[in-house]
């Protein structure tokens, strides 16, 4: 729930995780010397909820960029000795014997002192994800080039994740010392960002505090305790770091996204943005990062509400757009949520954004047109998903509707032009087109789809379970039988395949015995299956059975009250004579189904009537 207000001081972080060792793995430690240049270099996001440019924005709208000191790189006559090093090296490198490249391009690094050698065995000992080795050549690599930026960076990064916190700081202090005033704020978060990595938390906030101790009059210097806090575990001194933190600068939306991030309860996470908003109504950032904890506390309508006065102010920005749609369409206000989803795909198509994704949007809006039965609209959102995750799902849907609306050629038509993506994909198209077939009463035509696709795979056992039901529809019972053995040979845990066969057994009145097993033995595999007991009820009726029948099969109908375990449960109770009881449950059915087949012949058999 906090995690909607919750504070992204910096640039991504890469992932390092900081309880490796170093001489496990190096990967942790250089993404760590990745974030530390990027907490150098970039300028400060705000909150995971709005604006990349808030912090920059708030604390240094008028810094102007630095240029780095230029590397004094020696001149290095490229002897032939030392091209011979520098080629074997990486030839070496490229046959997997990172060591002696490594250690090559060190002793050459030391001798010529070059920093570029001492860097590139560096970068070697990263890709071999050796931690000491690489923190060797890093030193090396910075006392060779005092001035390089990216040398200190990398070392920094190392630094935290050794746990040897105590070189870092003259650096570090030295860094707040040097930014410009308007800038320091920003320096002592990205300090922070870099020092949560560290594995020695206690030591990492006593560093934090220290370096911060000369600015404690601003209020970043007591955001950044207060995030380190937080980082450690210490929500009592982040709360109180927070709170002064707003106490010196009130009108801060960092210190009140801070604040609501390390807030006591839920109460106070939506108490504090609440009241900060009264005071200051055109906070953009705390106002969506609010809706979003409504979002996160299911409080719908709030959240619809905090979006719907951001849409005041911005009537055309697509995030708004987007989330009042994916609201009301929540809520169940579908002309709502259609209407903001349609603006959120005009915004776009007007100002293309690719780091926007519309896929959502069009699956919502065809489903709202589906429901509707309008089929030419939801075909219209459907064939705009373009190639991605949701691309296949988007295509088989298309199939579905033209299918319904009775253009069977046409459905048959988008699934031959889908191009698959393995065979996971190529079975799903090949069920849904069988699917389709079976409802427009096409089961041979299905069959044939399901047999050419089985001579080229034999061993599907999605296939085969279709490939079966639809022989049981053309009562092609022999190739059903041998279809269902061998998908108990391939997937014996398939209680589906045993029940499948067991029922049908039982359904003809033949090899009861038989039937019994097999259901037992799918029984045995899912016992709370409502179709397997269905089964198992069928089976004992067969068996002449009569009360363990009814009992299997009301069993069944509690756990499930699908209408052909109803047909059957009211078989079993006329055949016993309990047929006010019988008619109750065959009403049921047919209030459910009104043209259940089974339903029409079971009562045309009996005799009976409703």
């Amino acid at each position: 729930m906090k995690k909607a207000l919750a504070i992204v001081m910096l640039s991504s972080l890469l992932s390092a995780c900081a309880g490796v060792k170093p001489g496990n793995d190096a990967t942790d430690a250089a993404s760590t010397a990745t974030t530390a240049k990027a907490t150098t270099t970039a300028a400060l996001p705000a909150a995971a909820v709005g604006s990349d440019q808030l912090a920059a924005r708030k604390l240094a709208p008028r810094a102007m960029p630095v240029k780095p000191p230029e590397e004094h790189l020696p001149a290095v006559p490229l002897t032939k000795e030392l091209l011979f090093k520098v080629l074997s090296s990486e030839i070496s490198f490229q046959r997997g014997n990172w060591q002696s490249a490594y250690v090559t391009l060190l002793g050459a690094a030391q001798q010529t002192r070059d920093p570029r050698l001492a860097r590139r065995a560096a970068e070697m000992a990263l890709s071999a994800k050796q931690a000491n080795e690489a923190l060797v050549a890093i030193r090396l690599w910075r006392e060779l080039a005092p001035d390089s930026e990216e040398a200190t960076q990398y070392y920094l990064g190392f630094i935290m994740l050794s746990n040897n916190l105590a070189e870092a700081k003259p650096i570090l202090e030295q860094r707040l010392k040097d930014a410009p005033p308007q800038a320091r704020g920003v320096a002592m978060l990205q300090i922070q960002r870099l020092l949560v990595r560290a594995q020695d938390k206690e030591a990492a906030f006593a560093l934090l505090e220290q370096l911060v101790a000369p600015y404690l009059s601003t209020s970043e210097a007591h955001l950044a305790l207060a995030q380190e806090a937080f980082s450690s575990g210490n929500s009592i001194r982040a709360r109180e770091e927070a709170q002064i933190a707003l106490n010196l600068k009130p009108d801060s939306e960092l210190a009140i996204l801070t604040s609501a991030q390390v807030a006591a309860d839920n109460d106070e996470l939506e108490r504090l943005p609440t009241n900060f908003l009264k005071q200051y109504p055109g906070s953009r950032e705390v106002r969506v990062a609010y809706a979003r904890t409504l979002i996160d506390q299911k409080q719908y309508e709030k959240a619809r509400s905090q979006f719907e006065i951001l849409l005041k102010s911005d009537k055309q920005d697509a995030t708004t757009l987007l989330a009042l749609g994916l609201l009301n369409a929540q809520i169940g206000d579908l002309k709502a949520a259609e209407r903001y989803l349609t603006a959120y795909l005009d915004q776009l198509s007007q100002h293309p954004d690719e780091s926007r994704d519309t896929t959502q949007a069009l699956l919502i809006l065809a489903q709202i047109a589906s429901d509707r039965n309008d089929t030419d609209a939801a075909l219209k959102w459907l064939s705009q998903v373009e190639p991605g995750d949701a691309y296949l799902d988007a295509q088989l849907r298309r199939a579905q509707l033209l299918s319904k609306r009775g253009d069977i050629a046409a459905a048959r038509k988008v699934l031959a032009e889908i191009e698959t993506n393995g065979d996971r994909e190529k079975t799903q198209v090949t069920q849904v087109e069988a699917q389709l077939l079976r409802d427009a009463n096409q089961p041979q035509e299905a069959f044939k789809v399901l047999e050419t696709a089985l001579k080229a795979d034999p061993n599907n056992g999605d296939l085969l379970y279709d490939y079966v039901m639809t022989a049981e529809k053309l009562n092609n019972l022999s190739t059903m039988e041998i279809a269902l053995r061998k998908l108990i040979a391939l997937a014996p845990q398939n209680q589906q395949a045993y029940n499948a066969l067991g029922y049908s057994l039982a359904d003809r009145n033949t090899r009861l015995p038989e039937a019994l097993t097999l259901i037992q033995q799918a029984l045995a595999l899912a016992p709370h299956d409502p179709f397997i007991v269905d089964s198992m009820g069928w089976v004992q009726y067969r068996l002449g059975n009569l009360d363990e029948a009814e009992s299997q099969l009301r069993n069944a109908y509690t756990l499930l009250p699908d209408p052909e375990i109803g047909v059957h449960l009211g078989e079993v109770l006329w055949v016993k004579g309990q047929k006010s009881d019988a008619q109750k449950f065959w009403r049921e059915v047919q209030r459910k189904d009104p043209q259940n087949d089974s339903l029409k012949s079971t009562l045309a058999r009996l005799r009976a009537t409703l």
